[in-house]
């Protein structure tokens, strides 16, 4: 009984759409965040110099700390972004696939 609840579930056409959409959601923001990562890395092994220098004359604040909480913070909004879409679109899909099943 289980496979064929399973095969139900792969046939579906909602659930097909909620893998695609899901999966494709996922790269692109794991894209963006290792994109991020990768050139403030770069930024500090090739330009450190850049990144050391203080945002104005006689201030400790260097050009590395807020492209650091930057790059911190854009990755929590697109965490939240993530949770967003999930919560919505994600769910109404997955309703739909378990609906969907039910009614079988």
């Amino acid at each position: 009984m289980n496979n064929d609840i399973c095969q139900q579930i792969e046939n579906s056409a909602h659930y097909r759409e909620l893998v695609d959409k899901r999966q494709r959601f996922a790269f692109i923001l794991s894209l963006i965040v290792l994109v991020m990562y990768i050139s403030f890395i770069m930024l500090i092994a090739f330009a450190p110099g850049w990144l050391g220098t203080p945002l104005h004359p006689g201030t400790s604040v260097t050009r590395g700390i807020p492209i650091g909480i930057g790059v911190i913070l854009i990755s929590f909004i697109l965490t939240g972004v993530y949770v967003w879409r999930a919560n919505g679109e994600f769910d109404r899909l997955n309703s739909d696939v378990v609906r969907e099943v039910k009614a079988l």
